[in-house]
């Protein structure tokens, strides 16, 4: 069973940048779409971005389109997630999560289809 934790959470203003990455233990993540989620104070967990098994492919939500971008190192067992020009709407419990099915084009990402998430890091963006 794979383990994964992210890290590299915090407080931030508006326009700055931070870069979440996503460690797994138990498991190797290479043969696997891996996706990235958040869940704000009162609302539902949705999807921000996807990258495939290989790193060939991402895919984001419009809402971080040209903002944010995941890359993967499968060597290091890492995925990562650059969030750059932050707005206050960013802010939100950042969550990792591998897809079920292996090869995995980085398509967008629903809830149902990843089988293990991390714990989540807190991102806040101040205005």
């Amino acid at each position: 069973q794979v383990q994964l934790v992210e890290s590299g959470g915090g407080l931030v203003q508006a326009g700055g940048s931070l870069r979440l990455s996503c460690e797994a233990s138990g498991r190797t993540l290479s043969s696997y779409c891996m996706g990235w989620f958040r869940q704000a104070p009162g609302k539902e967990r949705e999807f921000v971005a996807a990258i495939s098994w290989n790193g060939g492919r991402t895919y984001y939500a419009d809402s971080v389109k040209g903002r944010f971008t995941t890359s993967r190192d499968n060597a290091e067992n890492t995925v990562y997630l650059q969030m750059n020009n932050l707005k206050p709407e960013d802010t939100a419990v950042y969550y990792c999560a591998k897809e079920r099915a292996r090869y995995g084009t980085g398509r967008r990402l629903y809830i149902s289809e990843c089988d293990a998430w991390g714990q989540g890091t807190q991102v806040t963006v101040s205005s």
